[in-house]
């Protein structure tokens, strides 16, 4: 087992990756956590949540991960343990911000001594969540070209193809507001904190910030759903007010032809007195009717504006 640290005089971080059963009993044995928020470290939890103690605070956050070979958006899980003079980060391995952060202040001196150095680990803390809220940011960017190219394809005439692309966008939209709707209820829970000790009214401007930016992140999604949403519409209506196209024109040359065939047959019938049988010009007589009933037919729907 290997423990992940950096310690300074006045503050420690410890980080794990794709944490075990022997990271959860050590965290337990060297801070006395509560054993059910250990048990949900090494669980996939799908809701964020937050509880506080007497001399800690725990919360769990769910961040969006990216898959770019299925196009899908997935759940990544970061557990926070917060105390007077350490911060604990336990990541599920999905979301490798907080794994490249640790890494940077670790071989760094200018980071450790920026983000180390400090008297109070909510100033870490708040620098964490700001990283993972800015890796948010550029898969908003991708949904958002994605929804442009649907816009620039949608009257090309490949209505039926984009279908396909529109439900995967509304899938991943709503996948990300799934991962992301409870992180303002967490923010203010933390903000509204009762004990001073872990949010002291200096530093809650930095999380007024995280809140803020969570909040442009709904707003971007909400957006987005509704443009998508608006896209699927118009896309669905083409495609209806052509499949209505075709009926009608399949309709308007069944009725043309319905007087036609029954001309056609009525002289079909081998019938001696019939008009025009026995006639030099009887064939080109009857055709001639035929396509006298299609004329007329075809100049009754003109009139109408039926195409």
């Amino acid at each position: 087992m290997k423990i992940n640290k950096i310690k300074t005089k006045k503050l420690s971080w410890i980080h794990i990756s794709k944490p075990t059963k022997e990271h959860t009993e050590f965290l337990k044995k060297e801070y006395d956590f509560h054993p059910l928020d250990l048990e949900d470290c090494l669980i996939k939890i799908h809701r964020p949540q937050i509880s506080e103690y007497a001399h800690y605070i725990f919360f769990i956050l769910t961040f969006p991960v990216f898959n770019r070979k299925t196009r899908e958006m997935s759940s990544g899980e970061i557990d926070f343990f917060i105390g007077s003079k350490y911060l604990i980060t336990i990541s599920d391995g999905s979301i490798p911000v907080v794994d490249d952060f640790f890494n940077d202040v670790t071989n760094n001196d200018y980071s450790r001594d920026k983000y180390m150095m400090n008297s109070h680990p909510i100033h870490l803390l708040y620098e964490i969540l700001h990283r993972l809220q800015n890796y948010a940011f550029p898969m908003l960017d991708h949904i958002t070209q994605d929804i442009e190219d649907i816009e620039s394809l949608i009257f090309s005439g490949k209505r039926k193809k984009i279908v396909k692309d529109i439900l995967h966008i509304k899938r991943n939209i709503v996948d990300f507001r799934r991962i992301m709707q409870a992180h303002k209820n967490i923010i203010k829970k933390l903000m509204a904190t009762h004990n001073k000790f872990f949010m002291h009214d200096k530093t809650k401007i930095y999380f007024a910030n995280i809140l803020d930016r969570t909040k442009d992140i709904w707003d971007i999604l909400e957006t987005q759903k509704e443009n998508i949403t608006a896209f699927h519409e118009t896309n669905e209506a083409l495609i209806s007010s052509r499949l209505n196209d075709i009926i009608l024109t399949l309709t308007v040359i069944s009725v043309i032809m319905i007087p036609a065939n029954l001309v056609a047959s009525i002289f079909g019938m081998n019938m001696k007195n019939a008009p025009f049988v026995g006639h030099p010009f009887d064939f080109y007589i009857i055709l001639a009717i035929i396509f006298a009933l299609i004329l007329i037919f075809l100049t009754f729907f003109k009139t109408k504006k039926w195409f």
